[in-house]
């Protein structure tokens, strides 16, 4: 699955969610999804472009109906979720950017970052893990992760996840991916910011919210911890 970004002059038009949406004639070429963030007299040269590596590679048009299914899906993940949780298996996802040539070596260190601290976890049988390239830039591109678990015999299933996702940002850092693609940084994301921003980038931020927001009415505690309780061990999953 993936999508074809591609805004005019660095600035981005409206993101066209479904094949029809305003009239473009996009397709599918080769994936179960592919939109633009373009203008119209763009698309047909980009969707020509899609075709033709498509074809090479033996793809074929899927169609729009793909992506709406995709879209659907959405909408049923945590109920799928809670099934899951039923048997004894946890299952979530996680976002990166990074550029081009990191993409193959982060995807695969992520995946065996995952499964080496199941097994380390004393996970019972050989977990799941997968990831997909969702958005496509000229730099680099989205990589989506998903892994699954089975927690059976091992207690705390939400402490489990969150160490081993926590391992899995290391290495994505580590590999030269980002903090997160669009997922955003929020509590759970922070403690790798300033690996992320530098310290002097923390302290920008810092100073901004002081400035703006001294008594901290607003996204208390996101981005950055109070300076009296710097630790965020204790944010919950979102699981």
């Amino acid at each position: 699955m993936c999508t074809c970004l591609h805004p005019p002059d660095g600035q981005r038009t409206v993101y066209v969610r479904h094949g029809t949406q305003a009239g473009w004639p996009l397709a599918a070429a080769g994936f179960p999804r592919r939109s633009e963030e373009t203008v119209p007299y763009q698309v047909e040269g980009s969707k020509k472009r899609v075709y033709e590596i498509a074809t090479h590679f033996g793809g074929i048009p899927g169609g729009e109906e793909n992506g709406e299914r995709g879209y659907m899906l959405t909408y049923v993940i945590a109920y799928l979720r809670d099934i899951g949780l039923d048997y004894y298996v946890v299952a979530e996802s996680f976002e990166t950017s990074v550029p081009w040539d990191r993409v193959v070596t982060l995807s695969r260190n992520v995946k065996d970052r995952v499964i080496r601290d199941c097994k380390a976890r004393g996970v019972q049988f050989p977990p799941f893990a997968t990831c997909r390239v969702t958005q496509t830039y000229d730099a680099g591109a989205c990589v989506y992760f998903y892994f699954a678990f089975n927690y059976r015999g091992l207690g705390d299933a939400v402490t489990l996840y969150e160490e081993i996702e926590a391992g899995a940002r290391d290495e994505i850092l580590a590999n030269g991916g980002s903090i997160s693609h669009h997922h955003g940084v929020g509590k759970m994301r922070k403690r790798w910011l300033e690996q992320t921003i530098s310290s002097p980038g923390v302290g920008a931020i810092r100073s901004v919210k002081q400035w703006l927001d001294p008594t901290n009415i607003f996204g208390n505690g996101n981005l950055i911890s109070d300076e009296e309780s710097p630790r965020d061990s204790l944010v919950p999953s979102k699981l």
